[in-house]
């Protein structure tokens, strides 16, 4: 049988683990990624259900555990810091799961797989034109190549998608709230909780196991948004916290100066088919389901998936992705509902939902049930 060649673009979380499972099945794999290292910085996500036993497959297991954060809960507090509600974090932690940082996470699958596939740095895909037996890529730096596969793992404002899909603002839709993060000059405080400020329809928060300062916010989606403007970023950020006391102040001071804030419309990605031809998505890029919908998860278990229907049918990639996509389909769709519930609980609009969404914490663990997506949020913070 002729070594099969596959491009994925993306060496974030869903990329790697693609590159390792397919290569573990024969297939000749390479990764193309737009940034020139691997991201160091950013806050913590979950590796949950399906994405333990993937780990645990990929041997990797031992090094995110050594790797988490250790964080237990969330804190409320008002605007002269006093506590006014908490939520312990542990009561909805299985045993098997882990938090760590999503820099950590993406480092650990990179280097599982980087002896079994090619890493192109600092480059990104420029042109793709498929036939039905392969597909013709060009890149903003390399040579031009074909490849058999190509498999768009490059997030939620992804060129893989673009070209062949169309323009974004087709699938990606706006949930009506702007998410920003950057790590602290100094210590983020004392304690293992995370510590969160809310006003009517914003929220914003600091971790001390990451040094991350955290903000969110409801607002319709801006004009003119450019996703890797950081100046404008930065602009609507300290315009829309101006009136926010607390930590706020001292927090944006930071920010006007940070080099790597994380600044994104909080956003789900809905595409009535993930595949083109030879062409398929994968995590964010195919279905992002916004900032409280474990997307690390989803994406290491996509991944696996993905590789698992190709090597059963690599004679039909089509067929392959289609049933790919069905079984997957099964564990986004739930996530990409519960959004608004969520979002309501981190940010309440009004200051009788702060009220009660504090009360409620109070009763805990009477109430504790109705939060089961805020904790879970929280132990991710600011994860994009």
């Amino acid at each position: 049988m002729t070594e099969r060649t596959v491009l994925i673009s993306g060496a974030g979380v869903g990329g790697p683990t693609a590159a390792y499972w397919l290569a573990r099945h024969g297939f000749r794999v390479t990764v193309v990624e737009r940034a020139g290292t691997l991201r160091s910085s950013g806050n913590p996500v979950d590796v949950r259900g399906p994405a333990v036993r993937v780990a645990e497959r990929m041997g990797v297991m031992p090094r995110l555990r050594a790797a988490a954060t250790g964080t237990t809960g969330l804190t409320f507090v008002d605007a002269a810091g006093r506590r006014v509600g908490r939520m312990d974090m542990r009561a909805f932690q299985q045993p098997d799961e882990v938090e760590l940082p999503r820099g950590d996470l993406a480092s650990i699958l990179y280097e599982a797989s980087r002896d079994h596939a090619e890493f192109l740095f600092d480059d990104s895909i420029a042109t793709l034109d498929q036939d039905e037996h392969g597909v013709e890529v060009t890149f903003d730096r390399a040579g031009p190549r074909r490849f058999d596969l190509v498999i768009g793992a490059d997030g939620l404002h992804s060129t893989t998608r673009r070209l062949t899909f169309g323009k974004e603002s087709g699938f990606v839709r706006h949930m009506g709230l702007y998410v920003a993060t950057s790590p602290l000059g100094g210590g983020a405080g004392s304690g293992r909780d995370v510590v969160m400020h809310n006003t009517p329809g914003k929220a914003v928060a600091v971790s001390p196991t990451s040094s991350g300062a955290f903000f969110l916010y409801r607002s319709p989606a801006e004009p003119g948004f450019d996703h890797r403007d950081v100046e404008q970023h930065k602009r609507m950020l300290t315009g829309a916290y101006a009136d926010v006391s607390w930590r706020a102040p001292e927090l944006l001071e930071q920010v006007r100066a940070a080099d790597d804030l994380y600044f994104d419309s909080v956003s789900q990605v809905r595409l009535p088919r993930w595949w083109n031809g030879r062409v398929v998505l994968l995590g964010d890029a195919a279905s992002c389901v916004s900032l409280f919908g474990d997307g690390s998860t989803m994406a290491m278990a996509g991944a696996f998936t993905l590789a698992e229907e190709l090597a059963a049918g690599p004679d039909d990639p089509e067929a392959a992705f289609r049933r790919y996509e069905a079984a997957h389909r099964r564990l986004v769709d739930p996530k990409q509902r519960n959004m608004g519930q969520a979002s309501a609980l981190l940010v309440p609009a009004t200051r009788g939902g702060i009220l009660a969404r504090n009360l409620a914490a109070h009763l805990w663990p009477v109430a504790a049930a109705a939060f089961v997506y805020l904790p879970r949020f929280a132990r991710r913070l600011g994860a994009p």
